[in-house]
């Protein structure tokens, strides 16, 4: 009997529709894997009871033909999504047992649209990471390590992981400087940061208001396209959220791409390259020139800014977002003889050193004296990187580059522990993309010397994911890459 949780979800859809299994059956067959890779540390709480019950919902709604776009289909929620009813705690002490009473405008649509909901997902606390080493639950395991475990990537780990080890059919993420695409890369799948505005961000525990943006991780772009359909969409609740129609995604996928230029940026190729990654780049460029593409060199000229730029908006949005966490209201409280005393007590005790240290970056860099010199002057920054992209785009289409300059690297690796600067460079190619509010998907172009996967990202106009999810198709179909 074939595995049903090796299927993609166009294939799953396929399946239920023809009443080739049940939706229970589907649902049962997850909750299993989930059992049997629970040392993956991916869920840091599983809902069987939840999902099975709105699998026999699902099998009433093939059975009357009243099914919806993800009828069925079992998925992995982030831990930063609030979800009624079921502990959400971003995966910090000072969240313990944080129940919501509402539904994030995201799971929301994904419940409106069928989807059964396995649990919640590991990540980095308050998704400050790249390594999900961070969360208070402890790291994920990347399903690809081998003799030593390695990072399943940050800020979430726990939902490429979970996808890439067939623990749920898609999951959920947030990306606010690569945090969906490089763990989407290190697991070897999919996954898209969506345009900023086009995911409602309401009932996402906030990091950096101006640069979180949820997207899907999924097995394959296909998939990709049909979460994102269900994922976006317009929200009053959040006056980030673009009042724009979403396009139906997977219709471009197959069209063809000739005469779609691809554009290669100079600076995202420095001496010192990985070889592996620079030889991968080449054979994504020649895939796509060989399906009719035009492949053009282009140049984003401060983009050795941006790395700075990022750490001193996203710790500073992040001071103002975590002002909240107060052991007043909700989650962990460490009393103390005064007020201040049960302050400091509790964000002493609830938060981790990571979290820690942004939130104290971002304190000082708004503090006066230095809010002009550091915070302001990274604003202005932050729009001539954007500039550079809107030139860019006057000569390209899209944008080829590299997820990560590294592929997945073993748990604790000192050199990441001693010197926090290390891990934060790993986001090199892709906080410019959040900066500019661009949409970006990764995908698997290849393995490096240690059968580790390797991710490259196609990088799009503002609210051209279209172009991204055709161009996307085309190369998937021709790269060969074998999902383990």
């Amino acid at each position: 009997m074939t595995d049903l949780t090796k299927l993609t979800i166009a294939q799953t859809l396929s399946g239920l529709k023809n009443k080739d299994f049940s939706a229970v059956e589907l649902t049962n067959a997850y909750l299993k894997n989930m059992q049997n890779k629970r040392e993956l540390n991916a869920y840091v709480l599983e809902t069987p009871e939840i999902a099975l019950k709105a699998a026999k919902i699902a099998d009433k709604h093939y059975q009357t033909g009243t099914n919806h776009a993800l009828e069925g289909i079992p998925v992995g929620i982030k831990d930063l999504f609030c979800t009624k009813s079921i502990r959400s705690t971003a995966c910090s002490h000072i969240l313990d047992d944080f129940v919501p009473c509402y539904e994030s405008t995201v799971t929301q649509n994904l419940l409106n649209a069928g989807a059964v909901f396995l649990g919640k997902l590991n990540m980095d606390e308050f998704a400050m990471g790249g390594s999900n080493e961070t969360s208070f639950y402890g790291p994920v395991i990347n399903p690809w390590s081998k003799d030593e475990p390695l990072v399943a990537g940050g800020s979430s780990g726990g939902s490429a992981a979970a996808v890439a080890a067939d623990m749920c059919a898609a999951a959920t993420g947030t990306d606010t400087g690569g945090s969906i695409r490089q763990p989407a890369a290190f697991c070897g799948i999919v996954g898209i940061k969506p345009t900023y505005g086009r995911c409602s961000r309401w009932g996402i525990m906030a990091f950096a208001s101006s640069l979180d943006q949820a997207g899907p991780m999924t097995k394959d772009v296909t998939d990709a396209a049909l979460m994102l359909e269900v994922m976006a969409g317009y929200d009053q609740k959040d006056s980030t959220s673009t009042n724009i129609e979403v396009p139906h995604f997977a219709k471009v996928l197959g069209q063809d791409i000739k005469g779609l230029k691809v554009g290669i940026p100079r600076e995202y190729r420095p001496e010192g390259l990985n070889k592996e990654i620079s030889s991968l780049w080449d054979k994504a460029a020649d895939i796509l020139k060989a399906r009719g593409a035009e492949i053009v060199e282009i140049s984003l000229p401060h983009t050795k800014y941006a790395l700075p730029v990022y750490y001193i908006i996203a710790p500073a949005e992040a001071s103002s977002n975590l002002a909240r966490y107060d052991g007043i209201r909700y989650g962990l409280r460490v009393n103390g003889e005064k007020l201040d005393d049960l302050y400091i007590n509790t964000r002493t005790e609830g938060f981790g050193p990571e979290v820690k240290r942004r939130i104290m970056i971002g304190t000082y860099v708004l503090s006066a004296g230095y809010f002009d010199a550091y915070y302001l002057k990274a604003q202005k920054v932050r729009r001539l990187i954007k500039n550079d992209f809107e030139e860019a785009f006057k000569k390209c289409d899209v944008i080829l580059t590299p997820t990560s300059p590294v592929s997945a690297f073993k748990i604790g690796d000192e050199s990441m522990k001693q010197n926090p600067i290390n891990m934060y460079l790993n986001d090199v190619f892709t906080v410019s993309v959040n900066l500019a509010g661009l949409p970006a998907l990764s995908l698997p172009v290849g393995l490096d010397h240690n059968g580790l996967p390797l991710g490259f990202q196609l990088i799009g106009k503002a609210f051209d994911e279209e172009t991204i999810f055709k161009a996307a198709y085309g190369l998937e179909q021709d790269v060969g890459f074998v999902r383990k």
